[in-house]
């Protein structure tokens, strides 16, 4: 009875089953790890938030990468802005999620000569793309920078592409080392991203804290992909089932039309049978009810 599963279709479907379940149950694996890391980062970042201020070159140093243990720690700097040097970050998106504008990114040369890049916030693109947009002026003197320490960008780690040939003092990457080579200073690995302190009329608008509350949809979607793993078999014994019921039906009507058919062609038989017999009778007896012919 469960022959058809060997047919052609039914061996290309129960393949196909046996592909999904693990593939299945990898993806539900690769959602249960991003769900993972992203509870890992809301920790690390929330600590680092909560961690006292230290001085920059505590956890910078030229040609170094910033490790990820130190992201968005909290960090000060004393020095005076080189405006000379200042460059904007292309397609980059204001507080609201929407708005697509520039970085300001501007070098403050610390006491000993050494340079850390400050992102000081988000301005508007304006109208031509080729020009460099009004940036509010930074301020002179010596000034105390406190903000998040950042690691360097780079197109691997943001999916970003370093496109070249860009206007003048344009950028599309925040990155120590080719600001390095472009000023001839002498730079700290990583850059601040600038909290503190606050611009007049909100201008550069300050880069918001990163969201450290919500953990995504991941666990739900793993649970969803292994929830479909499971009823990849189930889904397979509920067509067996049917199809073999389905199966078992048509044979069962099949044999019923088959009695039927015979019930009636021996029906048919008997009576043509039947009828040539009586006929015989019939005329035999007239043949003993006719009357004997006369005598001449």
């Amino acid at each position: 009875m469960y022959r058809f599963l060997l047919s052609r279709q039914w061996v290309i479907l129960t393949l196909v089953g046996l592909v999904l379940i693990p593939v299945m149950i990898k993806l539900g694996y690769w959602q249960l790890h991003r769900h993972q890391h992203k509870v890992a980062q809301n920790q690390l970042i929330a600590r680092s938030l909560a961690a006292d201020p230290v001085p920059v070159t505590t956890l910078a140093a030229p040609g170094r990468e910033l490790p990820r243990r130190d992201m968005w720690r909290t960090v000060t700097a004393t020095g005076t802005y080189d405006t000379a040097h200042e460059v904007v970050v292309r397609q980059r998106t204001a507080a609201d999620e929407q708005s697509i504008g520039y970085y300001v990114v501007t070098p403050l040369v610390l006491g000993n000569g050494r340079a850390v890049l400050v992102n000081r916030g988000w301005v508007s693109a304006g109208n031509d793309l080729t020009k460099f947009p009004d940036v509010p002026a930074a301020p002179r003197g010596k000034v105390t920078v406190t903000g998040r320490m950042m690691a360097d960008e780079t197109t691997a780690a943001s999916g970003i592409k370093n496109t070249k040939g860009l206007p003048a003092r344009q950028v599309m990457l925040i990155n120590s080392s080719e600001q390095a080579k472009r000023t001839g200073r002498t730079m700290l690995g990583g850059y601040i991203e600038q909290t503190a302190p606050k611009p007049a009329g909100n201008t550069p608008e300050p880069v918001p804290e990163p969201d450290h509350d919500s953990i995504g949809p991941h666990m739900a979607y793993a649970v969803q992909w292994w929830l479909f793993a499971a009823a990849v078999p189930v889904g397979w014994l509920v067509l067996v089932r049917r199809e073999r019921r389905d199966r078992m039906a048509a044979a069962a009507k099949e044999a019923e039309e088959a009695r039927e058919a015979g019930a009636a062609a021996a029906a048919g038989d008997g009576g043509r049978t039947a009828e040539p017999a009586g006929s015989g009778e019939t005329e035999a007896a007239g043949d003993e009810a006719a009357p004997a012919p006369a005598n001449p």
